[in-house]
């Protein structure tokens, strides 16, 4: 069974594998694919229209239909790389190993925001920022900038209690564990952990940091411990609810899946 490992975890070797992978997929051009596709539906869904990838109740399933494709182009170059995920409960600093250089690289310099070490900075020659909301072409990151620090254990524990998968009005208003995970309410989970990155993590172009993967990756274990937690609460709506997606209605861009299909994991993957 295919194991998705702690970062923290991650040997040196490993972590060369991730890396060596995504930088593969940027100079093939198939990265920025992937981000192209983020920001659309970031663009796209609103509360008082369609949406799908977030604001919504398949923000889950489609993040983890969007890991999973990930994951499988990284395999195409790789096939012994897993996404790995970023507890940042316990991650919590900027002088967190993640940020080595030997992994993801650190901060941005205090000029400008510029990554400036590691395999994704822009002087390595190998990562520049095409498919973005400005003109700048270098990853950016201001670590802890965003005025709140990242969301604690307690936090993330309170979440995990609700038991109720969503509600409505189906949007950044529902009053559901969905909406808390992705954080347009109560503590602020998911939305928060993207401003204190800052830089292009803070704006739909999110995934030009390869950080997104690890982080949504962590948020697709939160959704999975949940349905542990509460092994008889439903994916919700069920049925019949205009613009949002259903328990067997299929998802955008892909419409061959459905979030019934993307409930159990565990048939493709497991967390360690």
């Amino acid at each position: 069974m295919a194991v998705r490992q702690n970062q923290a975890n991650l040997t040196a070797a490993q972590k060369r594998a991730f890396t060596d992978a995504v930088l593969e997929l940027k100079r093939s051009g198939r990265y920025d694919d992937f981000v192209t596709t983020h920001n659309a539906f970031i663009m796209s869904d609103v509360d008082n229209g369609e949406r799908v990838g977030h604001r919504s109740p398949s923000f889950l399933p489609w993040h983890r239909r969007f890991l999973l494709e990930f994951e499988q182009a990284l395999q195409s170059v790789d096939a012994t790389v897993m996404l790995p995920y970023w507890d940042w409960t316990r991650d919590r600093t900027a002088s967190a190993s993640l940020w080595g250089a030997d992994f993801l690289g650190g901060d941005g310099r205090a000029s400008d925001a510029q990554v400036t070490t590691g395999p994704f900075a822009f002087n390595s020659g190998r990562w520049a920022v095409n498919v973005r909301v400005d003109s700048r072409n270098y990853l950016r990151r201001q670590l802890g900038g965003g005025g709140r620090p990242l969301p604690t254990r307690a936090e993330v524990d309170s979440v995990l209690a609700m038991p109720v998968y969503d509600m409505a009005p189906w949007n950044s208003q529902s009053n559901g564990f969905r909406n808390h995970l992705e954080g347009w309410r109560g503590v602020n989970l998911h939305n928060r952990v993207h401003v204190w990155i800052g830089g292009q993590m803070g704006t739909g172009v999110s995934p030009n940091d390869p950080v997104f993967w690890l982080h949504h990756c962590f948020i697709d274990k939160l959704w999975a411990d949940w349905q542990r937690l509460h092994p008889t609460s439903p994916y919700l709506p069920a049925t019949g609810t205009p613009d949002v997606v259903d328990l067997r209605e299929t998802m955008k861009p892909w419409n061959d899946i459905t979030p019934a299909e993307l409930l159990d994991h565990t048939s493709r993957y497991t967390y360690a």
